[in-house]
Parts: C-alpha cells; sequence; structure tokens
C-alpha cells in the first residue's frame, strides 16, 4: 500500500477516536451536571418537604380514647361511669396462615361464636398499630389461659380498657340510653363532626342527647416504626381530655322507687282476674313520670318493660338483640313514657272542663242533670252514650263532676260545643288541649319522642287525604264531639304529655319545656354549661276557672264518692294534700287502659305525676296504687334541690 494511502487511513482513525472521546466527555458532562442540580434540589430547593416526607415515614399516630363524661343524680350519685376491664384484642397480621385456625380457637375459649369476632375485626376503623378489641370483660381463667398458651396464640394480646359501666342495672334505662360504634349517618351530621368512625357515642337517651359535652376529646400517641411497621419507641403523647360530667334532674332514689313499683304493680294485675270477663288482666306495658311543676324538671320516668343498658357494652350480642327486639318481649326498648300513645280517657277532662269555663259554656255553679246515659237529639246510629258503670248521679256542677268523674256531664259539653260551633268555633275543646301539651311534642331532650294527636275535624280531614283507606270517612259528626270530649275516639297522647298538662295546671297556666340536664362540668368542677327552665305556653286559668277544677281533683282523691277516694284511704294527707284524676280508657278488642294523673301538695304542688298500665282495667284499680305508692314515699322523702357535685378526685 502506498506510504501516502497508508496515513491517510491512519490520520482518518484517530479523527474519528477523537470524536467519539469528545461526544461521550459531553454526554459524562451532561449526566453529572443533572445529577448534581437533581442534588442541589434535593437538598436545598425541596429539603423540608423530603425531611417532612421522611419523618412522616417513620412516625405513626395512635389515637387514646377519651374517657366519657360521668351521668349523675341531681345529687351527684354516678348514674353512668366508666370501670376498667380486662379485653382480648387480636392483631392479624402475627397469626399468618394460622390465622383460621387461631381464631376458632379463640372463640371456643371465649364461649362467642366464632361470627361475632369476625364482625368486630371487620368493623374495626381504629389505628392498624393496636389490636382489635374483640371481647370485653374476660374472666381470670381465661387470661391465664391465654398468658401459659402464648406461643399456641399469635397476634392475641390481654389489655386494660375503660368500658362504660351501669351500676345501677335497669333503674332509668331509658333516661340514661345507652353507647355504641358511630354510624355512617351520624358522621355526617355537624354535631359529629370530629368523630371517627369506629368512635364510640351515644346512640339512646341523654348518653345520645348530650354526646357532645359526654364524648371529650381523644389524645394521640407518636409511635416510631420502621419501615416493615414495627413499633420501635414512643415518641411523644398528648392526653386525652375527658368528657363532661352531667348532672341530671332525676332523684335516683325516687327512680328506683318509680321503677320497682310500676313493675310490681304490673307482674300483680297480671294475676288479678277482671271481673266483668273472667279473664285475667294482660297487662304488657306501662309508663310513668313525676315532673316537678314548678320548672318542668323530670324527677323519675320509668317504662316497663326495660332494659340493662350493660348489654350494649362491647358491642350487643346478637341473641340479646333478638331478645330486645322481639315482639313477644312487648319492645323493650321503646321508651312508653314519651312514645308510648294511649287513649287518655276521664284524665283528658281536664281539658274539655277547662274549655268549657273559660269560653263561658259553663260556670262554676252550672248544674247538668245526669240520668245515667246521654242521647243525641235527632241521631240514627249510635246515638246513646252510658256512664262507664251505669251509675246514675243526678244534678251536678263541673267539681262533683270531676271528682266522680261522670262521664254524661262531659258527654253534655261535647254535644253543647258542636251545637254552638258558630259562636266557639269548630275546635274549641281542641285548641285547649293544645294548650296544655296534649297531643303536641314537648320537647323533652331525649331521642324518639311521639307527638300524638287531639281528635278533630282537622285532624280527620287530613288522616282522609293521607291514608283514604285507613281513614274512609274525613267527616266530624256531633258523636265524635260526644267522644273526643271524654277522652275516647282518635285522640292518644303519652305519659310525659299528661303529666306536663297536670303540671301546668297545677303552677296556675304555665307550661314548661321537660328538663332532663340541670349542668354540665369539668373535671374541676366548673361548670361548662347549664340548662334552665324554658317556659314553651300559657292556660288561662282564672279563679273562677282553675278554682272549681281544683276541687273537683281534690274530691276525687279526698272526698267520699271521689273515684280514687277508696285507693287513698289512709294516706298522710295532713302531710302531703293530694289532688288527681283517674281515667279508663275503652280501646276496641283489649282490655281498657289504666291511668291516673295527680299533683301534690295541691294548693303550692312540687310534684305532678301520671301513670298509665295498658290493658289492665279501670285507672282507680289498676294506676291509682302505683301513684299512691310514689306520693307516699314523697310525703315522707321530700325531693331536695339540685345541687352541684364535687370535683372529681384525681
Amino acid at each position: 500500500m502506498p506510504r501516502d494511502r497508508r496515513a491517510a487511513r491512519i490520520s482518518s482513525a484517530r479523527g474519528f477516536s477523537a470524536w467519539r472521546l469528545r461526544l461521550l466527555s459531553a454526554v459524562v458532562l451532561v449526566l453529572l451536571a443533572a445529577l448534581l442540580s437533581r442534588l442541589w434540589f434535593l437538598q436545598v430547593l425541596a429539603s423540608d418537604r423530603y425531611a417532612q416526607l421522611a419523618v412522616g415515614n417513620s412516625v405513626r399516630q395512635v389515637v387514646i380514647p377519651a374517657p366519657r363524661g360521668l351521668i349523675l343524680d341531681r345529687a351527684g350519685r354516678v348514674l353512668a361511669g366508666n370501670r376498667s376491664a380486662w379485653a382480648v384484642t387480636v392483631d392479624v397480621g402475627e397469626m399468618g396462615q394460622r390465622k383460621g385456625q387461631i381464631l376458632n380457637w379463640l372463640a371456643r375459649l371465649l364461649h362467642e361464636p366464632r361470627s361475632r369476632i369476625d364482625q368486630r375485626l371487620a368493623g374495626y376503623n381504629g389505628s392498624p398499630y393496636q389490636g382489635v378489641p374483640v371481647a370485653e370483660d374476660v374472666p381470670q381463667d381465661v387470661l391465664f389461659y391465654l398468658a401459659e398458651h402464648a406461643e399456641a396464640f399469635p397476634g392475641v394480646a390481654t389489655q386494660v380498657v375503660a368500658v362504660r359501666a351501669y351500676p345501677h342495672g335497669v333503674a332509668a334505662a331509658h333516661v340514661l340510653g345507652y353507647t355504641g360504634e358511630v354510624s355512617a349517618a351520624q358522621l355526617t351530621q355537624p354535631a359529629y363532626r370530629g368523630v371517627r368512625p369506629g368512635d364510640l357515642v351515644g346512640q339512646a337517651g341523654v348518653e345520645q342527647t348530650y354526646d357532645r359535652w359526654l364524648r371529650g376529646r381523644d389524645g394521640i400517641r407518636l409511635l416510631e416504626v420502621t419501615a416493615a411497621g414495627k413499633v420501635v419507641g414512643v415518641l411523644g403523647e398528648s392526653p386525652p381530655r375527658p368528657g363532661d360530667d352531667l348532672q341530671l334532674t332525676i332523684d335516683f332514689d325516687l327512680q328506683q322507687q318509680l321503677d320497682t313499683t310500676l313493675a310490681r304493680q304490673i307482674g300483680t294485675l297480671r294475676h288479678r282476674t277482671d271481673p266483668k270477663t273472667g279473664r285475667t288482666y294482660p297487662a304488657p306495658s306501662g309508663a310513668a313520670v313525676v315532673l316537678d311543676p314548678r320548672d318542668g324538671s323530670v324527677l323519675a320516668m320509668s317504662s316497663y318493660p326495660t332494659y340493662d343498658p350493660t348489654v350494649w357494652v362491647g358491642g350487643i350480642s346478637q341473641a340479646n338483640y333478638r331478645r330486645l327486639t322481639d315482639p313477644a318481649s312487648h319492645h323493650p326498648l321503646l321508651n312508653r313514657a314519651i312514645a308510648g300513645l294511649y287513649t287518655p280517657g276521664s284524665t283528658f277532662k281536664l281539658a274539655t272542663a277547662t274549655a268549657a269555663l273559660d269560653g263561658g259554656l259553663i260556670g262554676p255553679g252550672s248544674i247538668i242533670d245526669d240520668p245515667g246515659s246521654f242521647t243525641i237529639p235527632g241521631c240514627a246510629g249510635r246515638c246513646t252514650f252510658h256512664n262507664s258503670d251505669g251509675e246514675v248521679l243526678g244534678p251536678l256542677n263541673v267539681a262533683r263532676a270531676i271528682s266522680a268523674s261522670d262521664d254524661v256531664f262531659f258527654y253534655t259539653l261535647g254535644y253543647r260545643f258542636w251545637t254552638q260551633r258558630g259562636r266557639y268555633g269548630p275546635e274549641p275543646i281542641q285548641q285547649m288541649a293544645h294548650r296544655y301539651g296534649l297531643g303536641e311534642l314537648t320537647g323533652v331532650p331525649l331521642p324518639g319522642e311521639a307527638a300524638g294527636r287531639v281528635d278533630s275535624p282537622s285532624v280527620r280531614a287530613r288522616l282522609h287525604a293521607r291514608y283514604p283507606t285507613a281513614f274512609s270517612e274525613g267527616g266530624w259528626y256531633p258523636g265524635d264531639s260526644v267522644e273526643m270530649a271524654f277522652g275516647q275516639g282518635g285522640t292518644v297522647i303519652t305519659p310525659l304529655q299528661l303529666a306536663g298538662a297536670y303540671a301546668t295546671f297545677a303552677n296556675g297556666g304555665t307550661r314548661y319545656r321537660p328538663r332532663l340536664a340541670g349542668l354540665a362540668t369539668d373535671q374541676a368542677g366548673r361548670p361548662v354549661a347549664t340548662f334552665g327552665p324554658k317556659v314553651t305556653a300559657h292556660v288561662p286559668l282564672p279563679a273562677d276557672t282553675r278554682g272549681p277544677l281544683l276541687d273537683g281533683f281534690v274530691g276525687a282523691v279526698q272526698r267520699p264518692g271521689g273515684t280514687a277516694y277508696g285507693t287513698f284511704q289512709g294516706f298522710p294527707f295532713e302531710v302531703l294534700s293530694v289532688a288527681g284524676k283517674t281515667g279508663t280508657a275503652s280501646v276496641t278488642g283489649q282490655q281498657p287502659t289504666a291511668w291516673f294523673a295527680s299533683f301534690a301538695p295541691a294548693q303550692q304542688p312540687r310534684y305532678a305525676l301520671a301513670v298509665v298500665i295498658d290493658q289492665a282495667g279501670f285507672g282507680t284499680a289498676a294506676a291509682a296504687p302505683v301513684a299512691r305508692q310514689i306520693l307516699q314515699y314523697l310525703a315522707a322523702h321530700p325531693i331536695r334541690p339540685l345541687r352541684a357535685a364535687p370535683p372529681r378526685q384525681p
């Protein structure tokens, strides 16, 4: 090869190598610049952000539940509190392939169905860095067994937890209510802002109504964890703030007395024979309320049958829930004092008599003759109405008609209002009943209150328009006015409404909203909220209206011929003067509903009381004995004023 050609090739090869070297150097410089730029960005511009992410990757928050506030009676005695209990917790992440076997063994050891453990695990929404409680109040022998066989139960641990405690069992159960996991619907409500899925909140009674005070504020524990999620230390903790204590207007001793007396009377009635039918009274249920007519405070409230709120602690079992919701158990979860709807019978005569005297239909001395029955003039169909026992009482004024619970007197008033509706309007009795609060929500601070209704032309028309099949006729006739005047027909009310109506009459006409809470206090005993009396309406009760009615209510209890005179024989009226009214409401296809409403002392009342027992016969024989025992108790144990509970001991 010629020397010149060889030299050209060598020169060309050297040039290509130099070019490749320069290209490679340029690429290296670009990559180095990019790396340096990224390092500068990470270490300078984004250092704060990535420092936070680094901390976040190594720190986890665990919620420390706040102890719930105490619920106290008016004297500061604990009605609902907290106690420590041993719980079994499960961390399924540590069980591996043996999860099913271990959970089956645990279910047998706890004497619980496996399905309930699975339900607790599935429904848990708390921290993943602590075990899921699957059983509380675990017996000591189970705790010892788990400790001795820990290697057979990986992921299963025991710990002390705080659980809700109701130290008096069924006492005031419907007032107190119970707690449970917050529902999805509740989480959407403003009242539950800040509550997390899985948190316990009030689900009934004052536990629900005053949950925002009782709930407290959870604490936070900061845990240091590895990349694999293993806890290696505690970095810090903010303690929980316990809930505020809630002091009720309830008097615990009176509450226990009312619960016991009502339950005992219902048990007695179930063994008593109805002389008219020869069968025992079913008496499946009843309710009673004691109010302070001076400010609307609820002193005691009972509903029977009842339940023990402790069954809800830790989650209610399916067996207990079926038992409580079984119709054969007569719905013990229903608070009949505020949601039971009953035909009022003769206790409704308070509204009719007030309307008649206030409107001038009759005067205090007006006389109506009772021949034993009343026949609607010019009527076709059911036209004649009799006294309940066929008695003939002759000439009566309004006071005597109330004390003897004469029906003919009130049949006559109902018919006169009908014939003079051009003067008095179509619903004069109904309007007065509503002023007393009958057929209306009272506003009691408890969930589930029923309004009931006072039968009237407007109610009939509304029901007919809404339910044309069930209420085939929307009209109103003379017989409807006659029936409604003595508390029959389509009128249904609650025991609390009736107690409130008689409390309103007793205090001279001021209607209060029923009051259950007095105040809420923090752990140091400082008030954080007060719940004072609230007036909702007034009833006109001048002396010439109130006087004759009061005379009739006193006569019903304290004078011969009064419907409750026999029941109250031997009562210490010199200590506590009692006024009242019996009621016996007819119910198609059932035994009558028994009522008794009263207040005491008659002149300066401190107590108003209503008692109802379903399918129990006459009010004087079935409901009045309950009231007598409660009033006799109050004569010996007057209710003291509400006093603030002392601060909690640290």
